[in-house]
């Protein structure tokens, strides 16, 4: 019995180490099979977000071409244009700039929307650029990011033809895209007769 119990005793810290190694296997394995991976997964998607604001990722689809190519329209009234072409907009990020709630970047229903458009994109029939339409009216918000308190905005003569048009179009009454105002946005159906501004490297 004396034998027995000093076995016991003596075996107590070789189990001690098994159970610690034991334990730091867990830690290791959670760490290998899902800390990890999930780290690796949110720096993916977090890069790949990054990504999708930028202009080059927007008109790398074929269907976006067309609208890539109305922000060089040498014509003033040609609204992304005009924004494009004198930096009002930064170019590297001028989609996003103006289309801040599309698709993965808005609510719920604009995720679904944007899910949607990958399922069109590889298995649907894509519209025709003409055919694509905003799913609700611009909202004059996106306009008001930049705009709103800016002096050429408050003071132009065109805002001040009658007392309440300022109030109007920042409580999105009135819509800065309509009411023959600034409603010439990506007009793609009249590209093959536009002239296009070619952009000085210099």
């Amino acid at each position: 019995m004396l034998g027995r119990r000093r076995r016991a005793t003596v075996d107590e810290p070789v189990l001690d180490r098994v159970d610690s190694l034991q334990a730091d296997g867990r830690v290791l394995a959670f760490l290998a099979l899902f800390l990890l991976p999930s780290m690796a997964v949110w720096a993916g998607v977090s890069q790949h977000m990054d990504r999708a604001k930028t202009t080059e990722f927007c008109l790398s689809c074929h269907t976006m071409e067309d609208y890539g190519r109305s922000l060089y329209v040498d014509d003033r009234s040609y609204l992304p244009a005009a924004h494009f072409q004198n930096n009002r907009v930064p170019r590297d990020h001028a989609c996003y700039t103006c289309h801040t709630n599309y698709t993965m970047f808005g609510g719920l229903k604009d995720k679904l929307r944007g899910l949607s458009h990958v399922y069109v994109q590889y298995l649907g029939t894509i519209p025709k650029t003409g055919e694509i339409k905003l799913y609700q009216p611009y909202n004059n918000r996106e306009c008001l990011h930049c705009h709103e308190g800016a002096r050429s905005y408050m003071e132009t003569s065109a805002h001040q033809k009658t007392p309440d048009l300022l109030e109007k179009a920042n409580t999105n009454q009135m819509s800065c895209m309509s009411s023959r105002c600034h409603d010439t946005i990506h007009d793609v159906t009249t590209l093959s007769v536009a002239s296009f501004w070619k952009e000085n490297k210099n």
